[in-house]
Formats: structure tokens, C-alpha cells, sequence
């Protein structure tokens, strides 16, 4: 990218969600280019590229691959077809940029970083919610001690879905989508949760939890409780549900000098955190806690480290160990519900039922 060529994007998948990569690489439209887009459905495909400059319709992603040679591909598509979708694009020498949830199971997400080159390509996944200023403004006055230490933390998505959002046949299901409101719903607030507090408390040391499918005919969860502990002994509560109608997605640090508090649903600006100071706090002090900035979180945000990333030859955030956090805590939290007993990090690997799908051994 040095020397000024334009990035070469195809979109596989060309859904709903594939239109926030399309305006997240229109954003960046002085040093992207799309041209391509994949789908099965080719009328789908045909209406995505009409809304492009010259992006070309494809129904086969091997075909495309060889005849365009993206620099880049999106993964839009469900989380059972991340794994080999990522794995050509990767071994076709293309970066990868994928929706979350980045696959079903932990041996899937290293079969998928197992592919990646020395030097990338490199794949990276789509945790927008990072991507808010007013996040990285919090994590930095929490590394920094601004804050003292974190304590006691509340991690909340209840959203809601009716049965028409279930009637989409790969969805609610272990095999097709992996799981329910934890993986597919609550992984964006857990993951900005985990990387936030992992600036000052350490990472998730320990989880235990309980699931129930209280609602709605399917194979996966609809609601999810957990408590957690990170290395610093910190605590945290964590509920993710699709059962309710008041939808909220929440985030709040209870710290031994402020109370930071992030309340939106999809998205949020600086005006969405409030900050909170212990009685012991001068007001002056309070002045630096501001958001110098307010750039909201969005695909646009996201895609910018990305950006700079392959420009630079190094490996993205949300990639690599670092994407791989949450994936390991959601994996965690169905073997706690699972088994009744608190699970560690770092204890599921090859062999444990839970590496291989979330549901263990009731996949099978």
C-alpha cells in the first residue's frame, strides 16, 4: 500500500450485513476499491454490485478468487461457512476481514488462524464495539490508573427476537450457527468487556454460569447468566437473553475511584458513557475523563486498524490470541452451564468435548 495502490475488497455473502462492509469500504474510499461480491443467491450478488462503481457478481468463491485476487475478503455469511470460506480466501493469498461470530468452536478459530502465512495474510474479525472512541479513551485512563482498580463489572445484552427471527433455517441451531444470544448476540459486549478490562485486571481467569431455553423452539440457549472472575480477583456479572422487550446493551466498571457506565443498543458515541467519581474525587480531576473525541463505533471504525494493519505487513486486533479471547470465554461459559462447576481459562483445548463444539458433548 506504500506505494498508493488501492486495496482490492470482495464481499462474500450479500446479506443484510454485508451492506456495513460495503459502507465501511466506502468510508475508506480514497484507498478501497470493491470488486467483487459472492452470494449463492445470484440475484442478490447482481443487487449488491449495482450498488458499487464496477464490482463484479460471482456464485462461486473459488472461481472468484482466482480471476479477481483480492487483496482482502469479507466474510458476511452464517458462522457454520467461516472456517473453509476463511481458509481458501487465506491459503488464496488474500487477508481475511470475518462477522462474528468467528466460527462454532475453538478448534475451528485455530484450524482458521492455523492457515494464515508467517508474514499473512492475516484474518481478523469484526468486534465493532471496540471500535468507539470514548472506549479507547476509558481504556487508556484505566491502564494508566486514572481509575484505580477495577472491581466489580456488569456485562448486559437482553435484547429481543421473536420466532420470525428463528424461522431462518441456519439459525438456533448448534451446527449452523454454534450457539444462541452468547455467541451470536452478547459476544460484541463480552469481548469490548474482556478487552477493556484487560488493560488493568487482568484477563477472565475463571467462569461459571447457567443457560435455559425458556421461550423459544430451538437447540441453542435463548438466555445465559454467568459470573466471572479476572486475575486482578475482580468480578463481574454477565446476562445475555433475547427474551426482552426493554432492549438494552450495557456495560458498567465499578472502579475504587469512578463508576463508568456505557448504556446504547447497537452502537454509541461518547454521549452514550457516563462517568461517575467516588466521593473522594476532586472535580478538577474529573475534567480529564472527557472524550476528546466522538467517533462512533461502526464498521467504518473498525475497519481502520485493519486498514493500517495490512498497509504496515503486521497482524490486526481482533485477530490472532486476541480474537481468540472471547471465543474461549463464550466456550467456557456453556461448559459451566454444562457441567455445574466453575471452568478456567486456558483448561479447554484438543480433547475436550467444548473444543470441538459449544454444546460438548450433546453436538453429537
Amino acid at each position: 500500500m506504500a506505494d498508493g495502490k488501492r486495496l482490492r475488497v470482495a464481499v462474500v455473502g450479500a446479506g443484510q450485513i454485508a451492506d456495513s462492509h460495503r459502507a465501511a469500504y466506502d468510508a475508506h474510499g480514497d484507498h478501497v476499491d470493491i470488486v467483487a461480491a459472492v452470494d449463492v443467491d445470484e440475484a442478490r450478488a447482481v443487487a449488491f454490485c449495482a450498488a458499487t462503481e464496477h464490482a463484479k457478481p460471482y456464485g462461486d468463491l473459488a472461481t472468484m478468487l482466482a480471476e479477481q485476487e483480492p487483496d482482502l475478503v469479507s466474510i458476511c455469511t452464517p458462522p457454520g461457512l467461516h472456517l473453509e470460506q476463511a481458509v481458501l480466501a487465506l491459503r488464496g493469498g488474500a487477508w481475511v476481514w470475518c462477522e462474528k461470530p468467528p466460527c462454532r468452536s475453538l478448534a475451528e478459530y485455530d484450524a482458521m488462524v492455523a492457515a494464515e502465512g508467517e508474514a499473512g495474510p492475516y484474518l481478523s474479525f469484526v468486534f465493532q464495539q471496540r471500535s468507539g472512541a470514548a472506549a479507547g479513551h476509558f481504556r487508556r485512563l484505566l491502564g494508566e490508573g486514572e481509575f484505580g482498580r477495577p472491581l466489580v463489572a456488569h456485562c448486559q445484552t437482553t435484547w429481543f427476537r421473536d420466532a420470525a427471527y428463528y424461522a431462518v433455517p441456519w439459525r438456533g441451531r448448534w451446527a449452523t450457527e454454534g450457539g444462541g444470544p452468547a455467541m451470536g448476540h452478547g459476544i460484541h459486549q463480552m469481548d469490548l468487556l474482556l478487552h477493556l478490562l484487560a488493560e488493568r485486571a487482568g484477563e477472565w481467569a475463571e467462569v461459571q454460569a447457567m443457560t435455559a431455553r425458556l421461550v423459544h423452539d430451538v437447540e441453542t440457549e435463548d438466555v445465559s447468566t454467568a459470573l466471572v472472575r479476572f486475575e486482578s480477583g475482580a468480578l463481574a456479572t454477565v446476562v445475555n437473553s433475547v427474551l426482552s422487550p426493554d432492549e438494552v446493551s450495557r456495560i458498567r466498571i465499578d472502579c475504587e475511584d469512578a463508576s463508568v457506565e456505557l448504556t446504547h443498543l447497537y452502537g454509541y458515541g461518547a454521549g452514550n458513557w457516563r462517568y461517575t467519581a467516588a466521593p473522594h474525587v476532586a472535580v478538577d480531576r474529573t475534567q480529564r475523563w472527557r472524550t476528546p473525541d466522538d467517533v462512533r463505533s461502526s464498521h467504518a471504525a473498525a475497519f481502520a486498524p485493519v486498514l493500517a494493519a495490512y498497509r504496515a505487513g503486521r497482524r490486526p486486533p481482533c485477530g490472532g490470541d486476541d480474537g481468540r479471547r472471547v471465543l474461549e470465554f463464550v466456550a467456557a461459559l456453556y461448559k459451566a452451564a454444562a457441567t455445574g462447576r466453575g471452568v478456567r481459562r486456558g483448561e479447554i483445548g484438543p480433547g475436550d468435548a467444548f473444543y470441538s463444539a459449544m454444546a460438548g458433548a450433546a453436538a453429537g
